[in-house]
């Protein structure tokens, strides 16, 4: 019988994932509310939330990749399609009231309508993966760069890119302090 949570099993995909989203109901971003009020300027739960997962993630596999424990999977630079993609999230986002994430976070806190909007991902989904042939030839050939990272395009290294994302970071959370205590 081989260990139930080796490296890439099933038990140890659903351990993660179920830490990962009791971390985000702990963090409130499972409450479609506050994800609301981030796009009305009101709360920065989300934003916050998020600027840390980029950055302990990234310093992760920064680490990991310096120690030869993995390495990096570098997606093209299609920059057409990640603008309608990022757009078509965020209006996703703003009428269902979570990412897919926080949705499944929230499905397991009980909620139907989060229930009834993974529906709906699951439906585009499939909308997507029957068209991705045509979205393939005329969305993703548009501003391709292939391969690239900003490390690569600046000459900048990326522990260099962490460090000033951090520092961007801490004054977010330390302007988002302030914005909400007022």
């Amino acid at each position: 019988m081989t260990d139930l949570f080796a490296p890439g099993s099933i038990a140890l995909a659903l351990l993660i994932g179920a830490a990962f989203g009791f971390l985000l109901h702990r963090g409130r971003v499972t409450s479609c509310n506050v994800i609301e009020n981030q796009f009305r300027l009101k709360d920065y739960t989300v934003l916050k939330v998020m600027l840390t997962a980029i950055i302990v993630g990234g310093v992760g596999v920064m680490a990991l990749a310096d120690a030869n424990l993995a390495k990096y999977a570098v997606k093209d630079a299609n920059l057409l399609g990640v603008a309608l993609g990022a757009g078509l999230f965020g209006i996703g986002m703003v009428f269902y009231g979570y990412c897919p994430g926080t949705g499944l976070a929230a499905i397991a806190t009980g909620s139907v309508h989060a229930l009834v909007g993974a529906l709906g991902m699951i439906a585009g989904g499939i909308l997507f993966a029957l068209s991705f042939d045509w979205v393939k030839a005329n969305i993703l050939t548009v501003g391709a760069y292939g391969k690239i990272r900003l490390p690569d395009v600046t000459g900048i290294s990326a522990p260099v890119w962490f460090a000033g994302l951090t520092l961007v970071a801490i004054a977010f959370f330390i302007w988002a302090e302030r914005q909400q205590k007022s």
